[in-house]
């Protein structure tokens, strides 16, 4: 007990006399010498017991802020939870409590708490468009997740719209990583141009040829831009897609993609197929246990936003079943189901089609036991998409589609998207996929990429790459220079 008389600890019998008590009246309280006191004793924790916390704010002003200052009860607050929490705040700085004593009669029981030290579950926020930013630099919105304004260029020279990525923005897309990086997925670019076609009135992607992967970095952010050629006299408009570092203003733009936009034409027939009948009649069942782990042991670690296959089927037909087929051939037909997981299926209203989803659409392309991205063993090899063609869009938003993927005789992939009802949500008339190393994707630090015939570029204009020659494929080859084996005719 320390006497706000003295600023000292009181001695035996102080407090019992009268003149204690006269000179108490009269003379100053030394408050700060009496806690200052108990703090030199090693006093670490000052509960304040009254209707209010000053003494506890006046306490504050003469020691250090490693003292624990508690009022028990405070002004305009409940008893009981004030009571409360004043015992909780001792409890945390390592006091002791009574709680059993505290919470006896309550009916309260003790629960135990995980064997872990934390418990992580990601919430992935919106993201932002940027509209507000776009309008007040002169642009305007794009109402987009990817782009963040746009702008028609003087002269009738067509449209420009303009964007910014990062992982910290668009934390989802770190969930694609390829090859060690994190990498804008090839839907994501086809969503850019359905995005700008919107704009302009072009409702189909006659084509689009992915030139170099966009890779995006750890730290930091890329500038995007999609620009929209002049109309032609049958409507069609070319389409690229450009970035730069955002910390690289002297550097210049990359391509990525380039393509020809189109108008009111209808989706080729060779990609209807009646989803309402699900699982499809005659469909064998895939097991797809280990199918991500498989997918990351070849450098494609996909995070949970990318890893939406959740059940596959795979039929085999006699060509002329399957509509756009020859009927002697055998085609072979991937069935898949896809979905986002819970925390983006909001976010997927804002894209025309998720990038995400239709990625993970693709996944299925991994199941087929032909064709392009399949090698003489047999054994699926890595593969990005390069070349889009024929690609509409019917229905916008969805979170969860039925997909079927059929093989053409050169490799490569049409695709049908319905969504679960059964109901047309896009259509690929021809997709062509190559295969990616990581050293397509950097060089010195440099994007690098895969130029067109798939060769893997260095940064440099030119690569040169031996492509192997299946069996049994009808083609032409052409011999340039000598002639040693008699292929055919040199070309000099």
């Amino acid at each position: 007990m320390v006497s706000n008389l003295t600023g000292k600890p009181a001695v035996a019998g102080e407090l019992c006399a009268v003149e204690y008590w006269v000179r108490h009246v009269r003379e100053a309280v030394r408050f700060a010498d009496g806690v200052r006191a108990l703090a030199d004793a090693g006093v670490t924790a000052f509960v304040e017991l009254g209707p209010d916390g000053v003494l506890s704010g006046m306490a504050r002003e003469s020691l250090s802020d490693a003292v624990v200052m508690v009022p028990v009860l405070r002004k305009d607050r409940l008893e009981e939870l004030s009571a409360v929490t004043a015992l909780s705040q001792l409890h945390v700085h390592g006091f002791s409590v009574d709680w059993d004593g505290y919470l006896d009669g309550t009916g309260a029981v003790r629960v135990d708490l995980p064997t872990y030290a934390f418990q992580h579950q990601p919430f992935w926020p919106g993201a932002a468009t940027g509209g507000a930013e776009a309008v007040a630099i002169g642009l305007t919105s794009a109402g987009h997740p990817l782009l963040n304004g746009m702008v028609e260029l003087a002269h009738g020279e067509g449209m420009l719209f303009a964007g910014r990525l990062s992982v910290q923005s668009h934390p989802w897309l770190a969930d694609h990583a390829v090859m060690g990086r994190v990498l804008l997925p090839g839907t994501a670019l086809l969503e850019l141009a359905f995005r700008a076609g919107d704009e302009v009135g072009c409702d189909r992607v006659e084509e689009l040829t992915l030139a170099a992967p966009l890779v995006l970095p750890e730290r930091g952010a890329v500038r995007t831009q999609v620009r929209v050629g002049v109309a032609d006299g049958s409507g069609r408009r070319t389409v690229t897609v450009h970035s730069r570092p955002e910390s690289e203003t002297e550097e210049p733009w990359t391509q990525h993609a380039m393509g020809v936009l189109a108008v009111g034409e209808q989706p080729d027939s060779t990609c209807d197929f009646d989803a309402t009948v699900w699982p499809p009649e005659g469909a064998e069942p895939i097991d797809l246990d280990g199918f991500y782990d498989d997918r990351a042991a070849e450098g494609f670690a996909y995070g949970p936003v990318f890893q939406g296959l959740r059940r596959a089927w795979r039929r085999e037909s006699l060509g002329g079943a399957v509509s756009g087929t020859n009927g002697g051939e055998v085609v072979s037909e991937i069935f898949a189901e896809v979905g986002l997981p819970e925390a983006l299926r909001t976010d997927a209203e804002a894209f025309g089609l998720h990038p995400a989803l239709l990625d993970a659409g693709l996944h299925a392309a991994w199941l087929s036991d032909s064709g392009v991205g399949i090698d003489s063993a047999s054994q699926p090899q890595a593969g990005v998409p390069f070349s889009w063609s024929g690609v509409s869009l019917q229905a916008a938003g969805a979170s969860a589609v039925r997909v079927r993927l059929t093989r053409g005789a050169d490799g490569s992939v049409s695709i049908a998207v319905a969504d679960p009802t059964g109901a047309p949500v896009a259509s690929v008339e021809s997709l062509a996929m190559r295969a990616l190393t990581g050293d397509a994707l950097s060089v010195d630090g440099l994007p690098g990429g895969v130029l067109p015939g798939g060769v893997p570029s260095d940064g440099g204009l030119f690569g040169l790459d031996w492509v192997p020659v299946r069996a049994g494929v009808s083609g032409s080859v052409v011999v340039v220079g000598p002639d040693p084996f008699g292929l055919g005719v040199p070309v000099c």
